[in-house]
């Protein structure tokens, strides 16, 4: 895996124009200050209130000038770093990273082509496969383990992750206001708190109840983090026509008035905290099905426009699928998704390996995403056009009509061509004499040899029981 590459992402592709961008804020901020929101935590209402915003109760009007005044100290770059404490993911300019997602109920098991619901084994074979995905820059759980005990889910699933990959980790907590410190002490028992709070190898992703209602242990835990200079994933979440306006106009300005409320409240607490902002809004149910469906293009890439206008790292998503199996539906929404979400510019682009709207993961759509990561990471690349590149004296050496193959230019070059594992390029002649699979049977056999194969860099012993223990803990609290 590289280290962050400050001019990646070159091709990029904006939504709207900076008037409309305009436009979209002003209207969020018009909804902070004549609507307001519902803020169910009390520090956080003592914060607003001591810096002059309207508090009625839990129901909080947030003046633009304190908007502004959070935007003058929010960090423009956020970096987050491996479990050794090196810089992987630098969170500003176009650079797009691609990564997992989290929390699918069920698995579509690759060995039997069946549905089933998802056990921790599935979270450490997610891990263990997208720690080998060379194109692939951090890891999520991708699946909700069934066999543990509900409570401390999202503490089996972090300690399955750390101990399993090196790459940087995005996790969730679920609704437990010590689920947040016990990760934290997890993270601590690997680099230490200093080293923890300096290189972050986590990253919390948070969503609150809805855009405008954020619920108490959603800000505790944004708070807190802000206190140790972590950074937190703020997610105001919506879904259009059920929390938000239909329309993705309306949508993106009640969600961006949370991202904005989320904002100020993490500047509030502590200036300079580091504060990585949810980047779509105006994803919707389908009126005809009821179902929220993640592939939609409507929305995609219109509030990443505005974060980008305002300077704001962000949390995009793409690869996602909202078909039932590894199919052609599966495998065009995937890549269509990753590449809207990367020339859109989306920093942190994670849900590879996501079906059936969320509710089912896939390890074969995870290797099939890494192909399609890195055939994107190729297309947006800064193109080379140095001396060595161009190759004028070799041109003139080899003449008109000259063969290159022979020429030591050409190997040297010649591997720097992006190489995928999944998709094929033989001739018809050898694809068929090695059985003639297609991509999903490729796939699959590409999870197993991961599975059989691969070895991350491991955790000394006791640094794995003392991330273990942290888990035994929270299981002894809850019973």
């Amino acid at each position: 895996m590289t280290g962050p590459d400050e001019g990646r992402a070159a091709a990029y592709f904006s939504r709207l124009t900076d008037a409309q961008c305009v436009r979209l804020h002003d209207a969020a901020l018009q909804v902070l200050e004549r609507t307001g929101l519902l803020v169910e935590e009390p520090e956080a209402l003592d914060l607003l209130a001591g810096a002059g915003a309207s508090v009625d109760g839990t129901r909080v009007r947030i003046p633009p000038r304190l908007v502004d005044q959070a935007l003058s100290t929010v960090p423009r770059e956020v970096t987050l770093f491996d479990r050794a404490g090196q810089p992987r993911m630098r969170l500003a300019g176009r650079a797009t990273y691609f990564g997992t997602g989290s929390d699918c109920m069920f698995c579509f098991d690759h060995r039997t082509r069946t549905r089933r619901r998802a056990v921790l084994q599935d979270v450490r074979e997610a891990a263990l496969v997208t720690d080998a995905c060379r194109n692939i820059d951090f890891v999520m759980s991708l699946f909700t383990p069934s066999d543990v005990t509900p409570e401390v889910m999202d503490r089996h699933q972090l300690a399955t992750m750390m101990t399993t990959t090196n790459k940087p980790l995005v996790y969730i907590t679920m609704n437990d206001e010590l689920a947040h410190l016990d990760a934290i002490e997890m993270a601590s028992a690997v680099t230490g708190a200093d080293a923890l709070s300096e290189r972050p190898f986590i990253a919390c992703y948070k969503n609150t109840l809805f855009p405008l209602v954020h619920n108490r242990e959603a800000v505790r835990t944004l708070l807190d983090l802000c206190d140790r200079n972590l950074p937190c994933i703020y997610s105001p979440v919506s879904t259009a026509g059920t929390v938000a306006p239909m329309t993705v106009a309306g949508a993106v300005a009640v969600v961006h008035a949370g991202v904005l409320a989320g904002l100020v409240m993490s500047q509030l607490k502590r200036e300079g905290s580091p504060y990585i902002a949810i980047g779509w809004a105006g994803e919707a149910m389908d009126m005809r099905t009821m179902v929220d469906v993640f592939a939609w293009p409507d929305h995609r890439g219109v509030y990443s426009s505005v974060l980008h206008w305002l300077g704001l790292p962000m949390w995009t998503l793409g690869g996602v699928t909202d078909s039932k199996l590894p199919d052609q539906q599966a495998s065009a929404e995937q890549a269509l998704t990753l590449m809207a979400d990367a020339v859109c510019g989306g920093h942190i682009n994670h849900n590879i390996g996501f079906m059936e709207s969320a509710f089912t993961g896939s390890l074969t759509q995870v290797v099939l995403g890494d192909d399609i990561a890195g055939w994107i990471k190729a297309f947006t690349a800064p193109v080379d056009i140095s001396d060595e590149s161009l190759g004028l004296d070799v041109i003139d050496e080899v003449g008109p009509g000259g063969l290159f193959l022979k020429h030591k230019h050409t190997r040297r070059h010649a591997r720097e061509r992006f190489q995928p594992h999944i998709f094929d390029r033989r001739s018809y002649e050898d694809w068929l004499r090695d059985g003639g699979k297609d991509a999903t049977a490729v796939a699959a056999e590409r999870v197993d040899e991961l599975l059989a194969s691969h070895q991350p860099e491991p955790l000394d012993a006791q640094t794995r029981a003392a991330i273990l223990a942290v888990v035994e803990k929270a299981e002894a609290r809850v019973g």
